[in-house]
């Protein structure tokens, strides 16, 4: 009986709750309102090495955000190989072109794990496609000088990839997306090693994006 008596005593303080279900005791936090629109620059590190692009995003739901972007990053033959000789300098044989490849892409990115992440973390998917624009200079000239011989090329293409945003600041945009390139010539391919002419090329690329909201 005096258990009884002490165990009532303790819930007495209880009592005045009202049945509050715990969503009502800590009511969840309202996800925050990021702003719409978004631009900024992206730093890309790829197979091929680095490249750099910028980017433009609009918001249509909590879910979905449209964008374009722009790159510049160079392509290279899966079979090219670097030597380096006594001297210390680097050189690839039988390389006969060096590849650049300008992508604009429109596409669209889908966050998930909304519900059950925080709003410092919110991964996406994201896919995109639209023309390119394909340099070649000649590998037998310095990086630069060979610019002045550069031949272009249209294509298309586009890249699907996965990533994130980080943060819960409004104003700045910090994130990173791992993407791969494909691009399709419409007729004759580029040729990066003698006697090898490709008619597509892309790669994967590890994207930091680094941009402002407004």
């Amino acid at each position: 009986m005096k258990k009884i008596i002490v165990t009532l005593i303790l819930l007495i303080p209880f009592l005045n709750i009202n049945s509050q279900s715990i969503g009502e005791l800590a009511p969840p936090k309202k996800p925050i309102a990021f702003p719409p629109n978004a631009w900024g620059f992206d730093i890309m590190i790829g197979e091929s090495g680095f490249g750099f692009g910028g980017f433009y995003r609009h918001q249509l739901n909590e879910d979905i955000t449209l964008f374009s972007d722009i790159s510049f990053s160079e392509s290279k033959d899966d079979r090219e190989f670097e030597f380096i000789d006594v001297f210390g300098n680097t050189f690839t044989v039988g390389k006969k072109n060096r590849i650049f490849q300008v992508p604009l892409n429109f596409g669209a990115q889908y966050r998930f794990f909304k519900n059950e992440l925080a709003d410092n973390l919110r991964p996406y998917i994201n896919a995109g496609v639209g023309p390119a624009l394909v340099i070649t200079t000649p590998y037998s000239k310095e990086f630069f000088n060979a610019f002045g011989d550069a031949q272009f090329k249209i294509a298309a293409g586009g890249y699907v990839g996965f990533g994130a945003n980080f943060g819960i600041d409004t104003s700045n945009l910090i994130g990173i997306n791992f993407r791969y390139y494909y691009i399709k010539f419409f007729n004759e391919g580029v040729e990066s090693l003698e006697g090898r002419v490709k008619d597509s090329i892309g790669g994967f690329f590890v994207t930091i994006n680094i941009g402002f909201m407004y």
